[in-house]
This record gives C-alpha cells, structure tokens and sequence, in this order.
C-alpha cells in the first residue's frame, strides 16, 4: 500500500526519479506496518535468527546453572525444546553445545548480549519472545530459585527492561502458565486471568481489549519472523498465544463482553 502511495506521490514531486525514490520508502513503511518497529526485510534476517538461538541457547545453560546445578527436569525441558524445533542432529549437537557453554561456571554471558543488542536490540518482539522462553525455563522444574530469579532480572536489564517492567513480565507468564490446558478450573482462575492479561478486576472493558491485543500482537507469526524470530520457534510462540487466549475467554465470560 505505501510502494504504491510512495511510487505515485514521488512521480508527481519529482517525476521518475521520484518515483522510485517513493518506492523504497514505501517499501520500508509496507514492512514496519507488516512486521512492527524493527523490522528487516525477510531475506535478510538470517543473522538475526542466528544470533537469537545462540543468545538462547546459552542463556539456558547459565539459568539452569543458576542455582548451582542442573537438574534433570531442566534437561528434559530442553531436549523437548529442541524436539518442537525440529532440530538435525548437526544442529542439536550444536545447541547442547551452546547450552554448556552457557552453564560453565566461570563463563561470562555479557557480551553474549551484548552482540544480541548490537543486532537484535530494535526488535521488541525478539527481546520479550527471549525473556518469555527464560521465564518458563526457569520454571522447568516447578520452582522458581532466588537465584534464577535474579539472574533473570540481571538479563532483562541487559535487554533494557526496568526492574518493574520485568516483574510486571514475569508476573504475566507465571499466571499465563495457568493457561496451558485447554480446562481452567482452578478457584482462582479468574484472578489469574486478570495477571496474565498484566490488568486487575478494577479494569475497564476497554483496557482489558487493548491489553489483549498488544499481548496477541506480541506473539503474531508474521510479526515475529519479520523480526528475526527462526520459523521453527513459531509454533512455540503460537503456544504462548493460545495461553492468552484462554485467559481472554474467561474474562469475557465473566464480563459478558
């Protein structure tokens, strides 16, 4: 839609020339509506994807490393990771690799995000997809360790995130996790609803829809492989998604909105 506004708008001004000046421009404008703030051209976001799984990777490894030792739920929850990846065995051996980098104790993982800001840090979407996959690693092994917690927080900041706005993050997956059946029938489901939402009971009908959906933008397929998310991790994403949906559903139920 901007190509062709841009093509014609540019023609007009400055006649050929102009023209194809107003096709890249709209072009990038067609791209930051498709994708959102961030965005690459989809051919030339192999980079990011890479990077991505790499800072992911190794963040796993020094989060279940964080408490002083990697349990074994933590490596199931990994070995499944990489089974909805769809992995090779080059690129699984790969990825282990990573993780054990990432869980030695004396490595040092700043300038791992370091290069992730350098190339990933306009893309919100990537930041908050990362941070949400090490929230629920951390959770892997149905407990949260003060110290998983506070190397989370240590992270986020790196990925420019405030204290607040990370525990409003955090909170938001925990209760987001309540959702991960198709059945809520938990007493305080409701309330988690509300949490996973990042909103209260006091909310009105209208801040209740838009904080729905900038959550269901966040995760938007087209959105995030724009951005530089791998194709394969869409699904996960898309997981992610259903579990807000859920919550949606039984607020709206509630209201009857």
């Amino acid at each position: 839609m901007f190509k062709l506004i841009g093509v014609v708008v540019g023609y007009y001004l400055f006649h050929f020339f102009g023209a194809i000046l107003g096709w890249f421009i709209g072009s990038f404008f067609d791209r930051m509506r498709v994708y959102g703030s961030g965005a690459i051209n989809p051919m030339q976001n192999s980079l990011r994807q890479t990077i991505f799984l790499e800072t992911l990777f190794i963040s796993m490894g020094k989060l279940a490393k964080a408490d002083g030792h990697v349990s074994q739920e933590e490596i199931i929850h990994v070995e499944q990771f990489m089974q909805k990846l769809g992995m090779t065995e080059a690129h699984r051996a790969q990825a282990i690799a990573l993780f054990k980098k990432g869980s030695a104790p004396e490595f040092d993982i700043k300038p791992t995000y370091t290069r992730f800001m350098s190339v990933c840090g306009h893309t919100k979407n990537l930041k908050d997809v990362l941070l949400v996959y090490l929230i629920v690693m951390a959770l892997a092994d149905g407990h949260f360790h003060p110290a998983e917690e506070a190397l989370l927080t240590d992270l986020a900041n790196q990925l420019g995130y405030s204290q607040a706005e990370f525990k409003h993050m955090l909170d938001m997956v925990l209760n987001q996790s309540h959702f991960g059946g198709q059945q809520v029938n938990s007493a305080t489901a409701l309330e988690d609803a509300y949490k996973a939402l990042g909103v209260t009971e006091d909310s009105t009908d209208a801040e209740i829809k838009r904080a729905y959906r900038k959550l269901m933008s966040q995760y938007h397929p087209d959105k995030l492989m724009g951005q530089g998310l791998p194709e394969d991790m869409i699904a996960m994403a898309t997981e992610q998604a259903k579990e807000i949906q859920l919550a949606h559903d039984l607020i709206k139920k509630h209201r009857n909105i």
